[in-house]
């Protein structure tokens, strides 16, 4: 069953990208990402209420709620880079970088969680990496300043908060109901987000989000929302090195949409990358 939520998981993140990215066009993204955790938070935890987990909420080890605070923050850290990423470039080349993140993922399990290493995650790491390098490279006569070129900068910080935020989930859901570890962490995350808006005196800008822009962020949350729940569910009983990659294959549904609605289209290098990229993923399914 494992199996099934974490490509459920791929599935509703891969709409959160595009639905994000058509909401933030006109407004901060650190106010965005705030505006959207409150949704997230708000389906989180009617799913703990759902399941009937709430009961379990004072049970909670120490332990395990230091590793849940810590994974929110890297998760609030990890959104904040992706989404100011998403806003300063194109969809196809940021979402790429952030599902790198799967290259330190698989060698942060192996350090400490102890999963094993084997032949197909060596050959699958290298190919991630190249599929990586081609989607992200553009042509030489294209002249980059410094400025249309952080963004890529945001989205290997993305990455890596993303990779953090997996290995100490993994930790923090041990013992614990996966819902309401996911609640826990929406919570951590929430307080960083609008902390993050406050001091940079943004709060302001929530009056002027315009009614499309409301639409697709409450959608990305709920997409987000989903997501999160089947993710976690699937690394509490999966190994990380393995969760956490096909999680990454929702980088399909973001091509996809991304023509579909934003018209950004892949090079013939990038579509290369593309597949070298979506083969390491599923090397390591066998």
């Amino acid at each position: 069953m494992w199996i099934l939520f974490a490509f459920g998981s791929a599935v509703f993140a891969g709409l959160t990208a595009i639905l994000a990215k058509m909401g933030i066009k006109n407004l901060d993204s650190n106010v965005a990402t705030a505006v959207r955790t409150i949704v997230v938070l708000i389906f989180s935890w009617l799913m703990v209420f759902l399941v009937g987990s709430i009961d379990t909420l004072f049970n909670v080890s120490s332990r395990t709620m230091i590793f849940l605070v810590l994974s929110g923050l890297s998760t609030g850290a990890s959104w904040l880079c992706y989404f100011k990423a998403l806003q300063m470039g194109d969809v196809n080349k940021v979402t790429p970088i952030d599902k790198s993140s799967t290259l330190l993922t698989i060698i942060l399990a192996v350090i400490f969680l102890h999963e094993e290493i084997t032949f197909q995650k060596v050959a699958a790491v290298v190919l991630i990496g190249i599929g990586t390098y081609l989607m992200i490279q553009k042509k030489a006569d294209v002249k980059a300043d410094r400025k249309s070129r952080l963004w890529m900068l945001y989205a290997f910080f993305s990455a890596i908060f993303a990779s953090l935020t997996a290995i100490l989930g993994k930790i923090g859901i041990e013992g614990i109901e996966s819902n309401l570890g996911t609640a826990i962490r929406t919570a951590v995350v929430l307080v960083m987000a609008w902390l993050i808006v406050f001091l940079t005196k943004k709060q302001h800008t929530v009056k002027t989000i315009d009614k499309k822009s409301w639409l697709f962020l409450i959608l990305s949350g709920f997409a987000t929302g989903g997501s999160w729940l089947c993710y976690y569910r699937a690394l509490q009983d999966g190994p990380a090195s393995v969760v956490v990659p096909i999680d990454k294959l929702s980088i399909l549904v973001t091509i996809a949409f991304s023509y579909l609605f934003l018209k950004e289209k892949l090079t013939a290098k990038s579509a290369a990358g593309l597949a070298v990229l979506v083969s390491g993923t599923l090397l390591l399914l066998f």
